[in-house]
């Protein structure tokens, strides 16, 4: 009875798409493609019969596809970094997975220190990954203290695109990095990476354009 109920689903998913929301011809492949991967995806890895189970720090962390203490410091030039002891620890938190803890570390001193650039990013990301990559209003918040103490820096934009990016809101990523880059300096710690990633986005809206398949690009984020 599972299978029937998932075949079910990605036979109404197509639909909704297809007639609710009028989906373009063009794209009807691209979806067909991308429902059809999920079913093989599930027919290889799924065990409907096996109990859910919460998931644990550890593997929460084995799950990110990049280091968030890195990407972060790949966007804040060193004249541009904390002084704040408490960020190691938080620092230490974020890199084991557990995001609430990296966050509580850091929520009293963004109070006590509303400049400190660095933690305010620190702890927008924090928040974000501890909601699975959702902008909650706490997060936005953050993100928003931080472009207010530092506003020629392009990690705020960044960090919010990676979050709609992660949410499916492509056009919507797209945007914001374009902005992103059009009113930083030239200069800005990050730039290089930024432009690299918008244009791979770019090729990947393109494609689904065009009604091929889309390949995910590889995110090179802290390497």
């Amino acid at each position: 009875m599972t299978w029937i109920a998932v075949i079910l689903l990605a036979l109404l998913a197509f639909a909704l798409a297809a007639v609710a929301f009028r989906l373009e011809k063009g794209l009807w492949t691209s979806l067909a493609a991308a429902l059809g991967f999920g079913l093989a995806g599930y027919a290889l890895q799924a065990h409907p019969d096996m109990p859910s189970a919460p998931k644990s720090a550890s593997a929460r962390a084995a799950e990110l596809e990049y280091d968030v203490v890195e990407a972060r410091r790949e966007f804040v030039a060193q004249r541009d970094w904390s002084q704040n002891r408490l960020l190691v620890t938080s620092d230490a938190m974020a890199r084991l997975g557990r995001f609430e803890e990296a966050a509580q570390f850091l929520a009293g001193d963004t109070e006590r220190d509303r400049r400190d650039f660095e933690v305010w990013l620190a702890l927008a990301i924090a928040l974000t990954e501890h909601a699975d990559g959702a902008l909650t209003q706490a997060s936005l918040y953050a993100y928003q203290q931080a472009a207010n103490a530092k506003p020629d820096s392009l990690a705020p934009g960044y960090f919010l695109g990676v979050s709609l990016v992660r949410q499916g809101r492509l056009m919507e990523a797209r945007q914001v990095w374009r902005e992103t880059l059009e009113a930083g300096p030239e200069d800005a710690a990050g730039r290089a990476g930024l432009e690299d990633r918008l244009a791979r986005l770019d090729a990947m809206l393109g494609a689904m354009s065009q009604g091929q398949a889309p390949t995910v690009p590889e995110d090179n984020t802290g390497e």
